[in-house]
Protein backbone atom coordinates (compact mmCIF):
# COMPACT_ATOMS: atom_id res chain seq x y z
CA UNK A 1 0.00 0.00 0.00
CA UNK A 2 1.67 3.36 -1.26
CA UNK A 3 0.24 6.30 0.61
CA UNK A 4 1.47 9.95 0.14
CA UNK A 5 2.50 10.97 3.55
CA UNK A 6 1.87 14.57 2.93
CA UNK A 7 -1.07 16.05 5.30
CA UNK A 8 -2.17 19.33 4.34
CA UNK A 9 -2.26 22.62 6.30
CA UNK A 10 -5.26 23.50 8.12
CA UNK A 11 -5.48 26.69 6.27
CA UNK A 12 -6.31 24.80 2.86
CA UNK A 13 -8.90 22.75 4.20
CA UNK A 14 -10.70 26.06 6.04
CA UNK A 15 -10.68 27.24 2.82
CA UNK A 16 -12.06 24.44 1.03
CA UNK A 17 -14.54 23.04 3.15
CA UNK A 18 -15.52 26.36 3.77
CA UNK A 19 -16.32 27.81 0.76
CA UNK A 20 -19.15 26.42 -0.23
CA UNK A 21 -20.82 27.62 2.94
CA UNK A 22 -19.44 31.48 1.78
CA UNK A 23 -21.14 30.55 -1.65
CA UNK A 24 -24.48 29.77 0.14
CA UNK A 25 -24.95 33.02 2.78
CA UNK A 26 -23.22 35.41 0.87
CA UNK A 27 -26.78 35.46 -1.37
CA UNK A 28 -28.63 36.24 1.57
CA UNK A 29 -28.34 39.98 1.63
CA UNK A 30 -28.47 40.65 -2.20
CA UNK A 31 -32.31 38.65 -2.89
CA UNK A 32 -34.57 41.57 -2.39
CA UNK A 33 -31.89 43.54 -5.73
CA UNK A 34 -31.76 40.07 -7.28
CA UNK A 35 -35.86 40.20 -7.24
CA UNK A 36 -35.82 44.01 -8.69
CA UNK A 37 -32.92 43.14 -11.00
CA UNK A 38 -34.52 40.12 -12.72
CA UNK A 39 -38.03 41.76 -12.54
CA UNK A 40 -39.15 38.40 -10.57
CA UNK A 41 -40.95 37.95 -7.31
CA UNK A 42 -39.34 37.45 -3.77
CA UNK A 43 -40.65 33.67 -3.98
CA UNK A 44 -39.51 33.12 -6.78
CA UNK A 45 -35.99 34.65 -6.30
CA UNK A 46 -35.94 32.38 -3.32
CA UNK A 47 -35.44 29.39 -5.13
CA UNK A 48 -31.79 30.44 -5.35
CA UNK A 49 -31.53 29.39 -2.10
CA UNK A 50 -33.33 26.01 -1.89
CA UNK A 51 -31.80 24.61 -5.53
CA UNK A 52 -28.46 25.20 -4.15
CA UNK A 53 -28.59 22.56 -1.72
CA UNK A 54 -30.82 20.18 -4.22
CA UNK A 55 -27.48 20.54 -6.93
CA UNK A 56 -25.68 20.33 -3.83
CA UNK A 57 -26.68 16.89 -2.49
CA UNK A 58 -25.97 15.57 -6.27
CA UNK A 59 -22.51 16.93 -6.26
CA UNK A 60 -21.39 15.16 -3.11
CA UNK A 61 -22.64 12.03 -5.27
CA UNK A 62 -20.64 12.92 -7.75
CA UNK A 63 -17.55 13.88 -6.45
CA UNK A 64 -16.91 11.13 -3.88
CA UNK A 65 -16.49 8.41 -6.16
CA UNK A 66 -14.80 10.58 -8.83
CA UNK A 67 -11.71 11.59 -5.92
CA UNK A 68 -11.83 7.64 -5.50
CA UNK A 69 -11.14 7.15 -8.90
CA UNK A 70 -8.96 9.74 -10.04
CA UNK A 71 -7.43 11.03 -6.96
CA UNK A 72 -8.41 14.08 -4.69
CA UNK A 73 -6.57 16.56 -5.84
CA UNK A 74 -7.86 16.16 -9.48
CA UNK A 75 -11.04 15.59 -8.43
CA UNK A 76 -11.08 18.95 -6.38
CA UNK A 77 -9.54 20.84 -9.12
CA UNK A 78 -12.59 19.62 -11.50
CA UNK A 79 -15.23 20.51 -9.05
CA UNK A 80 -13.49 24.26 -8.53
CA UNK A 81 -13.44 24.78 -12.62
CA UNK A 82 -17.13 23.88 -12.84
CA UNK A 83 -17.69 25.96 -9.78
CA UNK A 84 -15.80 28.74 -11.64
CA UNK A 85 -17.93 27.79 -14.61
CA UNK A 86 -21.50 28.65 -12.38
CA UNK A 87 -19.84 32.10 -10.76
CA UNK A 88 -19.00 33.48 -14.33
CA UNK A 89 -22.53 32.41 -15.72
CA UNK A 90 -24.22 34.09 -12.48
CA UNK A 91 -22.15 37.12 -13.68
CA UNK A 92 -23.04 37.06 -17.17
CA UNK A 93 -26.71 35.52 -16.69
CA UNK A 94 -29.19 38.19 -18.79
CA UNK A 95 -32.55 36.68 -16.99
CA UNK A 96 -33.63 35.01 -13.91
CA UNK A 97 -33.69 31.47 -15.70
CA UNK A 98 -29.89 31.65 -16.16
CA UNK A 99 -28.77 32.77 -13.08
CA UNK A 100 -30.91 29.82 -11.64
CA UNK A 101 -29.28 27.54 -14.42
CA UNK A 102 -25.68 28.82 -13.44
CA UNK A 103 -26.10 28.95 -9.28
CA UNK A 104 -27.17 25.21 -10.18
CA UNK A 105 -23.82 24.68 -11.88
CA UNK A 106 -22.09 26.54 -9.18
CA UNK A 107 -23.85 24.68 -6.29
CA UNK A 108 -22.65 21.20 -7.79
CA UNK A 109 -19.14 22.28 -7.93
CA UNK A 110 -19.24 23.72 -4.46
CA UNK A 111 -19.83 20.33 -3.42
CA UNK A 112 -16.24 19.01 -4.25
CA UNK A 113 -14.90 21.25 -1.51
CA UNK A 114 -17.52 19.70 1.51
CA UNK A 115 -17.09 16.26 0.39
CA UNK A 116 -13.49 15.78 -1.01
CA UNK A 117 -12.24 17.90 2.05
CA UNK A 118 -13.84 15.77 4.05
CA UNK A 119 -12.25 12.42 2.66
CA UNK A 120 -8.95 14.24 2.78
CA UNK A 121 -9.17 14.83 6.54
CA UNK A 122 -10.32 11.15 7.40
CA UNK A 123 -7.67 9.44 5.45
CA UNK A 124 -4.89 12.32 6.38
CA UNK A 125 -5.43 12.24 9.99
CA UNK A 126 -6.19 9.30 12.38
CA UNK A 127 -7.60 9.13 16.18
CA UNK A 128 -7.10 12.18 18.43
CA UNK A 129 -5.63 13.82 16.09
CA UNK A 130 -8.12 13.49 14.05
CA UNK A 131 -10.69 14.28 15.99
CA UNK A 132 -8.64 17.47 16.68
CA UNK A 133 -8.86 18.52 13.12
CA UNK A 134 -12.14 18.27 12.68
CA UNK A 135 -12.37 20.53 15.80
CA UNK A 136 -10.64 23.23 14.67
CA UNK A 137 -11.85 23.26 11.50
CA UNK A 138 -15.25 23.86 13.39
CA UNK A 139 -14.19 26.60 15.56
CA UNK A 140 -12.53 28.25 12.26
CA UNK A 141 -15.91 28.49 10.44
CA UNK A 142 -17.91 29.77 13.30
CA UNK A 143 -18.42 32.92 12.17
CA UNK A 144 -19.56 31.45 8.42
CA UNK A 145 -23.40 32.28 9.75
CA UNK A 146 -22.46 35.78 9.96
CA UNK A 147 -19.68 36.66 7.58
CA UNK A 148 -21.37 35.50 4.10
CA UNK A 149 -24.56 37.55 5.21
CA UNK A 150 -22.14 40.83 6.08
CA UNK A 151 -20.01 40.14 2.80
CA UNK A 152 -22.52 39.94 0.53
CA UNK A 153 -24.51 42.81 2.19
CA UNK A 154 -21.40 45.49 2.04
CA UNK A 155 -20.06 44.17 -1.76
CA UNK A 156 -23.90 45.18 -2.46
CA UNK A 157 -23.91 48.44 -0.66
CA UNK A 158 -20.76 49.59 -2.12
CA UNK A 159 -20.65 48.48 -5.80
CA UNK A 160 -24.08 46.49 -6.79
CA UNK A 161 -24.94 42.38 -6.45
CA UNK A 162 -22.95 42.36 -9.45
CA UNK A 163 -19.76 42.38 -7.40
CA UNK A 164 -20.78 39.57 -5.38
CA UNK A 165 -20.50 37.31 -8.70
CA UNK A 166 -17.49 39.16 -9.73
CA UNK A 167 -15.51 38.24 -5.80
CA UNK A 168 -17.37 34.88 -6.26
CA UNK A 169 -15.25 34.11 -9.43
CA UNK A 170 -12.13 35.96 -7.87
CA UNK A 171 -12.44 33.73 -5.26
CA UNK A 172 -12.84 30.05 -6.83
CA UNK A 173 -9.89 31.47 -9.60
CA UNK A 174 -7.42 32.02 -5.98
CA UNK A 175 -8.73 28.51 -4.74
CA UNK A 176 -7.60 26.33 -7.76
CA UNK A 177 -4.39 28.41 -8.06
CA UNK A 178 -3.71 26.90 -4.45
CA UNK A 179 -5.05 23.27 -5.00
CA UNK A 180 -2.93 23.58 -7.60
CA UNK A 181 0.81 24.42 -5.83
CA UNK A 182 -0.36 23.46 -2.35
CA UNK A 183 -2.90 20.38 -1.67
CA UNK A 184 -1.25 17.01 -1.38
CA UNK A 185 -2.57 13.97 -3.12
CA UNK A 186 -4.09 11.70 -0.09
CA UNK A 187 -5.43 8.97 -1.86
CA UNK A 188 -4.28 5.18 -1.24
CA UNK A 189 -2.40 4.93 -4.80
CA UNK A 190 -2.29 1.22 -4.65
CA UNK A 191 -5.49 0.01 -3.68
CA UNK A 192 -7.61 -2.22 -6.30
CA UNK A 193 -10.70 -1.45 -4.27
CA UNK A 194 -10.92 1.89 -5.33
CA UNK A 195 -12.80 1.06 -8.36
CA UNK A 196 -15.72 -0.68 -5.99
CA UNK A 197 -18.76 0.23 -7.90
CA UNK A 198 -21.53 2.21 -6.09
CA UNK A 199 -23.67 -0.02 -5.14
CA UNK A 200 -21.65 -2.66 -3.35
CA UNK A 201 -20.31 0.42 -1.02
CA UNK A 202 -24.32 1.12 -0.87
CA UNK A 203 -24.59 -2.02 0.76
CA UNK A 204 -21.99 -1.65 3.43
CA UNK A 205 -22.90 1.38 4.20
CA UNK A 206 -26.56 0.46 4.73
CA UNK A 207 -25.94 -2.57 6.21
CA UNK A 208 -23.60 -0.93 9.21
CA UNK A 209 -26.03 -0.30 12.69
CA UNK A 210 -23.52 2.46 13.20
CA UNK A 211 -23.39 4.59 10.10
CA UNK A 212 -27.08 4.97 10.07
CA UNK A 213 -26.55 5.77 13.41
CA UNK A 214 -23.96 8.55 12.79
CA UNK A 215 -26.03 10.09 9.81
CA UNK A 216 -28.79 10.38 11.58
CA UNK A 217 -26.78 12.51 14.40
CA UNK A 218 -25.57 14.99 11.42
CA UNK A 219 -28.62 15.60 9.69
CA UNK A 220 -30.58 15.97 13.11
CA UNK A 221 -27.50 18.77 13.55
CA UNK A 222 -27.77 20.19 10.63
CA UNK A 223 -31.93 19.85 10.32
CA UNK A 224 -32.28 21.46 14.12
CA UNK A 225 -29.85 24.62 12.53
CA UNK A 226 -31.27 25.31 8.88
CA UNK A 227 -34.75 24.58 10.36
CA UNK A 228 -33.80 27.89 13.42
CA UNK A 229 -32.77 29.71 10.06
CA UNK A 230 -36.63 28.92 9.06
CA UNK A 231 -38.24 30.05 11.73
CA UNK A 232 -35.87 32.48 13.62
CA UNK A 233 -37.29 35.30 11.95
CA UNK A 234 -40.88 34.76 12.44
CA UNK A 235 -40.34 34.44 16.55
CA UNK A 236 -37.74 37.67 16.78
CA UNK A 237 -38.76 40.11 13.73
CA UNK A 238 -42.94 39.29 13.99
CA UNK A 239 -43.24 38.04 17.80
CA UNK A 240 -40.68 40.22 19.18
CA UNK A 241 -40.72 43.24 17.00
CA UNK A 242 -37.40 43.36 16.29
CA UNK A 243 -36.14 44.91 13.07
CA UNK A 244 -34.66 42.57 10.26
CA UNK A 245 -31.09 44.32 11.23
CA UNK A 246 -31.49 44.04 14.97
CA UNK A 247 -32.60 39.99 13.62
CA UNK A 248 -29.37 40.00 11.91
CA UNK A 249 -27.13 40.41 14.39
CA UNK A 250 -28.55 37.36 16.27
CA UNK A 251 -26.84 35.32 13.89
CA UNK A 252 -23.62 35.77 16.14
CA UNK A 253 -25.64 34.06 18.67
CA UNK A 254 -24.60 30.65 16.33
CA UNK A 255 -21.30 31.87 15.72
CA UNK A 256 -20.41 31.91 19.34
CA UNK A 257 -22.10 28.77 19.95
CA UNK A 258 -20.20 26.89 16.91
CA UNK A 259 -17.02 28.34 17.98
CA UNK A 260 -17.50 27.27 22.04
CA UNK A 261 -18.80 23.97 21.33
CA UNK A 262 -15.53 23.40 19.08
CA UNK A 263 -13.21 24.91 21.20
CA UNK A 264 -14.89 22.47 24.24
CA UNK A 265 -14.26 19.52 22.15
CA UNK A 266 -11.25 20.01 21.29
CA UNK A 267 -9.84 21.01 24.72
CA UNK A 268 -11.73 17.60 26.36
CA UNK A 269 -10.44 15.10 23.55
CA UNK A 270 -7.69 12.64 24.79
CA UNK A 271 -9.48 13.36 28.19
CA UNK A 272 -12.59 11.52 27.26
CA UNK A 273 -14.00 9.52 24.97
CA UNK A 274 -15.59 10.04 21.87
CA UNK A 275 -18.51 8.21 23.26
CA UNK A 276 -18.64 10.45 26.77
CA UNK A 277 -18.15 13.64 24.19
CA UNK A 278 -21.41 12.93 22.26
CA UNK A 279 -23.38 12.27 25.08
CA UNK A 280 -22.28 15.66 26.53
CA UNK A 281 -23.25 17.72 24.04
CA UNK A 282 -27.07 15.92 23.93
CA UNK A 283 -27.16 16.55 27.56
CA UNK A 284 -26.01 20.37 26.78
CA UNK A 285 -28.38 20.57 23.92
CA UNK A 286 -31.48 19.22 25.31
CA UNK A 287 -31.19 21.37 28.50
CA UNK A 288 -30.94 24.47 26.42
CA UNK A 289 -34.35 22.90 23.98
CA UNK A 290 -36.34 22.66 27.66
CA UNK A 291 -35.42 25.84 28.97
CA UNK A 292 -35.85 27.58 25.04
CA UNK A 293 -39.63 25.90 25.87
CA UNK A 294 -39.80 27.49 29.32
CA UNK A 295 -38.41 30.87 28.54
CA UNK A 296 -40.12 31.26 25.13
CA UNK A 297 -41.48 34.02 26.08
CA UNK A 298 -38.38 36.31 27.51
CA UNK A 299 -36.68 37.51 24.60
CA UNK A 300 -33.01 37.13 27.04
CA UNK A 301 -33.78 33.42 28.28
CA UNK A 302 -34.29 32.78 24.59
CA UNK A 303 -31.16 34.40 23.61
CA UNK A 304 -29.35 32.05 26.08
CA UNK A 305 -31.22 28.93 25.60
CA UNK A 306 -30.42 29.13 21.90
CA UNK A 307 -26.72 29.47 22.81
CA UNK A 308 -27.09 26.40 25.37
CA UNK A 309 -28.23 24.19 22.87
CA UNK A 310 -26.19 25.02 19.28
CA UNK A 311 -22.99 24.64 21.76
CA UNK A 312 -23.84 21.10 22.62
CA UNK A 313 -24.68 20.10 19.28
CA UNK A 314 -21.25 21.90 18.17
CA UNK A 315 -19.63 19.63 20.82
CA UNK A 316 -21.17 16.71 19.30
CA UNK A 317 -20.70 17.01 15.56
CA UNK A 318 -16.67 17.33 15.52
CA UNK A 319 -16.95 13.84 17.11
CA UNK A 320 -19.64 12.64 14.71
CA UNK A 321 -18.00 13.40 11.74
CA UNK A 322 -14.60 12.22 12.74
CA UNK A 323 -15.72 8.71 13.46
CA UNK A 324 -18.92 8.50 11.23
CA UNK A 325 -16.98 6.39 8.30
CA UNK A 326 -14.46 4.43 10.15
CA UNK A 327 -14.03 1.29 8.71
CA UNK A 328 -14.08 2.07 5.26
CA UNK A 329 -10.72 4.30 4.39
CA UNK A 330 -10.31 1.83 1.44
CA UNK A 331 -13.39 2.96 -0.29
CA UNK A 332 -13.37 6.70 1.32
CA UNK A 333 -14.66 8.77 -1.36
CA UNK A 334 -17.01 7.29 -2.73
CA UNK A 335 -18.41 6.07 0.88
CA UNK A 336 -18.46 9.88 1.92
CA UNK A 337 -20.25 11.05 -0.85
CA UNK A 338 -23.03 8.39 -0.42
CA UNK A 339 -23.12 9.55 2.87
CA UNK A 340 -23.34 12.96 2.06
CA UNK A 341 -25.97 12.71 -0.29
CA UNK A 342 -28.05 10.62 2.50
CA UNK A 343 -27.68 13.00 5.09
CA UNK A 344 -28.69 16.37 3.13
CA UNK A 345 -31.79 14.33 2.00
CA UNK A 346 -32.16 14.03 5.48
CA UNK A 347 -31.41 17.32 6.08
CA UNK A 348 -34.33 18.32 3.43
CA UNK A 349 -36.78 16.43 4.96
CA UNK A 350 -35.97 17.69 8.73
CA UNK A 351 -36.76 21.29 7.19
CA UNK A 352 -39.79 20.44 5.61
CA UNK A 353 -40.82 18.70 8.73
CA UNK A 354 -40.32 22.25 10.60
CA UNK A 355 -42.14 24.32 7.24
CA UNK A 356 -45.15 22.06 8.19
CA UNK A 357 -45.26 22.60 11.63
CA UNK A 358 -45.17 26.20 11.92
CA UNK A 359 -47.95 27.91 12.95
CA UNK A 360 -46.85 31.05 13.99
CA UNK A 361 -46.29 30.19 17.76
CA UNK A 362 -42.94 30.74 19.61
CA UNK A 363 -43.72 27.48 21.07
CA UNK A 364 -43.25 25.39 17.78
CA UNK A 365 -39.16 25.89 17.39
CA UNK A 366 -38.16 24.48 21.03
CA UNK A 367 -41.17 21.54 20.86
CA UNK A 368 -39.51 20.16 17.05
CA UNK A 369 -36.09 20.59 18.54
CA UNK A 370 -36.85 18.52 21.20
CA UNK A 371 -38.74 15.55 18.78
CA UNK A 372 -35.09 15.69 16.62
CA UNK A 373 -32.74 15.45 19.84
CA UNK A 374 -35.47 12.70 21.00
CA UNK A 375 -33.97 10.73 17.54
CA UNK A 376 -30.59 11.42 18.08
CA UNK A 377 -30.78 10.29 21.28
CA UNK A 378 -31.67 6.70 20.21
CA UNK A 379 -29.04 7.01 17.49
CA UNK A 380 -26.38 7.88 20.13
CA UNK A 381 -27.58 5.21 22.25
CA UNK A 382 -27.56 2.47 19.01
CA UNK A 383 -23.50 3.45 18.89
CA UNK A 384 -22.85 3.64 22.59
CA UNK A 385 -24.18 -0.24 22.96
CA UNK A 386 -22.39 -1.33 19.26
CA UNK A 387 -18.79 0.62 20.54
CA UNK A 388 -19.43 -1.20 24.40
CA UNK A 389 -20.30 -4.65 22.82
CA UNK A 390 -16.52 -5.35 20.80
Amino acid sequence: MNVLKKQPSILIIIALIGFPQLSESIFTPILPALSQGMSVTESTIQLMMSTYFFAFAFGVLYFGPLSDRIGRKKAMAIGLSIYLMGNLGLLLAPGFHWLLGARIIQAFGAASGSVITQTIMREAFVGEKRARIFAQVGAALALAPALGPLLGGLFQMIYGYHSVFSALIAMAVALLFYVATTLPETRLINNDKQGQNWLMVTKRLLSSPKVWSYGLLISGVNGILFSYYAEAPFIFIDHFKMTPVAYGWTGLLIAVASLTGSLVTNRLIGRFSGAYLMMLGLIVALLGAITMGLGATNVWVLFGAILVTFTGLNILLPIVLSNALLGFEDVIGTASGLFSFWYYLLISLLTFLMSLMHNGSIYILPIYILMVLSGMVFSFLVIWKTENHK
